[in-house]
């Protein structure tokens, strides 16, 4: 009989660690979204492609997936940004102790200021210029564009109650009027700002409307 030789058993091979999907979360999930809502402000949610969102935040198709969702939810993800941001500072201005001509002012300055960032080509109003026109075959984004305008409406609804509140106004004072004028006033100036009329002539526009919305004001 052959006696087999007493060869030791073959080591056994690691386990192959399984593969990495997708570019680490070595990013700031806020610095990318804010870079998604610029390229979504400049060119709207059709004009901006996978590949421009994956070249302006450093992250690939699978890391864009998996921290944002798609196109779309990234989409209403960074609009939401937009407005949670803006309205942070109208609560500042609310919180101030001001009459109504210079809250108004102060409001009107920091829609100016969204307005036309961006440098050479002024971005206008997320609301305006992009969420407009995608909501007409949106339902979800048609929503939040109508809770947008309402939202501004309420915003001006409070700034002119207040003034009545001070009798800086007379109880007659039609707010909701006055509210719907200073929100249109509002897209006024981002469609002017879009189409390059120089900020003095904004300015302009601004002093106007509130010599308009204040003239019953004491």
């Amino acid at each position: 009989m052959v006696q087999k030789e007493n060869t030791p058993p073959a080591a056994a091979k690691p386990a192959a660690e399984p593969k990495r999907r997708g570019r680490p979360r070595a990013y700031a999930p806020e610095v990318a979204l804010g870079q998604a809502l610029a390229l979504f402000r400049k060119g709207g949610f059709a004009a901006t492609s996978l590949d421009d969102l994956s070249a302006a935040t450093g992250m690939n198709r699978p890391s864009l997936y998996g921290a944002f969702g798609d196109k779309r939810e990234l989409y209403i993800k960074a609009y939401r940004r937009y407005r949670d941001d803006y309205g942070a500072q109208l609560v500042d201005i609310f919180k101030a102790d001001l009459g109504l001509r210079q809250r108004l002012a102060r409001i009107f300055n920091v829609a100016l200021e969204t307005y036309l960032s961006g440098g050479d080509a002024p971005r206008g109003c997320f609301t305006v210029m992009t969420v407009a026109s995608d909501a007409i075959a949106d339902p979800d984004v048609r929503a939040l564009a109508q809770d947008s305008v309402v939202g501004l409406d309420k915003a001006f609804a409070r700034c002119f109650r207040i003034a009545a509140e001070k009798y800086e106004l007379p109880k007659s004072a039609d707010i909701a009027t006055l509210s719907q004028i200073a929100t249109a006033t509002l897209f006024s100036l981002a469609i002017r700002a879009r189409a390059g009329t120089p900020r003095p002539q904004l300015e302009a526009i601004v002093q106007g409307a509130i010599d308009l919305l204040c003239r019953d004001a004491v």
